[in-house]
């Protein structure tokens, strides 16, 4: 089978997205999102950046999203989750960067040639304090 697997379709929440972390080319890391769309296979990924400024949608606690639109956190864009235009705001005219899936049986493939999966979640989540910590309570 073609693709790598990123998630289950039912992963990607209702209201936000599911975040993971791609390849480019010349080994650039990305950050990538999967977000919900009414349109047939009922999940679309774009690079998890505004194009209008490099303004990341999900910080790692999802995506805003209203009424199938992504909402731009720094300037109040509103992007097409299914198509990725935007009509408003400093960033009209503009498209999200799109990243290429499959959906097989309910599950989200990567298959853009442009990109490599990673891994889930973003490349800078912070998960706290390592083992490590000189923290005590």
């Amino acid at each position: 089978m073609r693709g790598t697997h990123v998630a289950a379709v039912d992963a990607v929440p209702a209201g936000g997205s599911y975040l993971f972390s791609v390849e480019d080319a010349f080994t650039n890391e990305r950050e990538a999102i999967l977000v919900p769309c009414e349109a047939e296979p009922g999940v679309e990924a774009w690079l998890n950046n505004c194009p209008h400024e490099d303004q990341r949608f999900d910080t790692g606690r999802g995506a805003a999203i209203r009424d199938g639109e992504l909402i731009c956190p720094k300037h109040g864009s509103l992007f097409d989750t299914c198509e990725g235009d935007c009509g408003n705001g400093p960033a009209a005219g503009s498209s999200l960067r799109p990243v290429d899936i499959e959906v097989r049986e309910g599950e989200v493939f990567l298959v853009d040639d442009g990109y490599s999966y990673l891994h889930d979640g973003g490349l800078d989540d912070d998960e706290g304090p390592s083992s490590t910590s000189h923290l005590s309570f």
